[in-house]
Order: C-alpha cells, then sequence, then structure tokens
C-alpha cells in the first residue's frame, strides 16, 4: 500500500494539474523522440504551486523523497527536489550530507535543465562550500548531459560568494561541449562572475572567446555595453 504521505502529495499534484498547459510544456521542455528529455511527461502544474506544496510537504521523510524522485512524472521528481532544497535549508551538517548523498547518486532523475537550476546550487553548491569540489569536475567530465550541466551551475553558489575559480575552471572543461545547453549554462554563469567581477571573467574571455561556441559567448555577454559585444562578436568570425 502507498504510503499517506506520498498519496496526499499525488493527490495534490493531481489536483492541480492542467491538461492544456502539460502540452505546452511537453513541447517547451522537448520532451519528443531524439529531443534531450524525451519521453518526459508534464501533468501541468506551475512551479509557484509546487514549491506550495513542497513547503506543506517539507517533513517528508528520506525514503519518500528517493522513491519520488524515481517518479515518470517531471512535476512529481521537482517535487521531490524542491522538498530537499527547503529541508536543506534548516538542515545540521549530517542531515545536508545526507540530502547531498541522495542527491548525487540520484542524478540520472534530475534530468532537465529546470531540475538542475532550481536546486543544483542550493544543495550541491551550498554543501561543497565547505567540502572537496572534485565531485563537480567529475561530473564535468562525465557523458551524461544532467551532470555536466549540475557541474557548473551549482557553482553559482560559489559566485555568490566572488569565488570564481571553480567556475572558471569548468567553463574551460566544458567550452568545447556539443549541446546547446551547456554552452548557455556556462556563458550564464561566465555572465554572474562578470556582474561581481568583470575583470575576471573578461580575463577568461580573451583568452577562450575564439574557441567559445556562439551561443556561450553571446550569453557571457550578454549585459556588456553594445559596442564591446558587438566587438567580441565581430572578431569571433
Amino acid at each position: 500500500m502507498e504510503k499517506t504521505a506520498l498519496k496526499k502529495i499525488k493527490a495534490k499534484l493531481k489536483a492541480n494539474a492542467n491538461s492544456k498547459k502539460s502540452k505546452i510544456l511537453q513541447s517547451f521542455f522537448k520532451t519528443g523522440i531524439g529531443e534531450y528529455a524525451q519521453g518526459d511527461i508534464f501533468l501541468g502544474v506551475t512551479v509557484p504551486k509546487t514549491r506550495e506544496i513542497a513547503r506543506e510537504f517539507i517533513d517528508l521523510q528520506k525514503n519518500d523523497i528517493r522513491e519520488l524522485l524515481k517518479s515518470k512524472y517531471h512535476e512529481q521528481r521537482l517535487l521531490a527536489l524542491l522538498i530537499m532544497v527547503e529541508q536543506f535549508k534548516g538542515a545540521n551538517q549530517t542531515q545536508r550530507s545526507q540530502l547531498y548523498k541522495i542527491y548525487i547518486k540520484n542524478t540520472k532523475y534530475i534530468n532537465n535543465w529546470d531540475l538542475v537550476d532550481l536546486t543544483a546550487p542550493k544543495i550541491i553548491g551550498e554543501f561543497l562550500t565547505k567540502s572537496n569540489r572534485q565531485i563537480l569536475y567529475q561530473f564535468a567530465l562525465s557523458d551524461k548531459l544532467w551532470e555536466k550541466r549540475i557541474s557548473i551551475i551549482a557553482t553559482f553558489c560559489f559566485i555568490k560568494n566572488n569565488d570564481f575559480k571553480d567556475t572558471l575552471k569548468i567553463s574551460r572543461i566544458l567550452l568545447n561541449d556539443a549541446h546547446d545547453l551547456i554552452h548557455k549554462a556556462v556563458g550564464w554563469m561566465l555572465r554572474e562572475v562578470g556582474k561581481r567581477d568583470l575583470t575576471a571573467e573578461e580575463a577568461f574571455l580573451k583568452k577562450y572567446y575564439k574557441q567559445m561556441p556562439r551561443t556561450m559567448l553571446r550569453y557571457a555577454i550578454e549585459k556588456f555595453p553594445q559596442d564591446k559585444r558587438l566587438a567580441y562578436l565581430k572578431s569571433q568570425i
């Protein structure tokens, strides 16, 4: 028999599902054959509502979180991750370690960019501020798209603390990656570095901009003055 908490959670999500929104989301998140999220299924629940449910079920047991994380439904996996984020905020170091381990052992289920972006900095990044960060380099060298995205997006937490070294090193590793979602993620993180230390970002760009994928460069220089932005784009050709 399914556990009561999980039954309530799934009933809540089902009650807030929207079939029209589901179709839109399945198109937006590229769930078709051969696309990056092939086969993912959406219920059509909004992120604000999913966050609300996460706060309501913040005390969900770890085994239930693991089970929810393995769901075929996108919003159920997102909810599991958002509950983890909520739990992480008030957790002690031992509890944070448990949540971190659940996350890194279940990356196969963290399989779309929103799942990564909304949670990797808040769990992986936060935990690694005081721990060895080698796992990020392991993920950066992975053949799995979402582990590579986790590796760079998790560093957003470090960037907010004006710690850029891992962002820049991982950006270098991912510089020649073939996937557009990695180009966007790296460019975005470089832009965030530049918001806090333009000299650091430009030092990286001057060294590597000619070999950067066009999308990566565009994201990285998005906030530059127009003349400087155009100069980078023209000199890359």
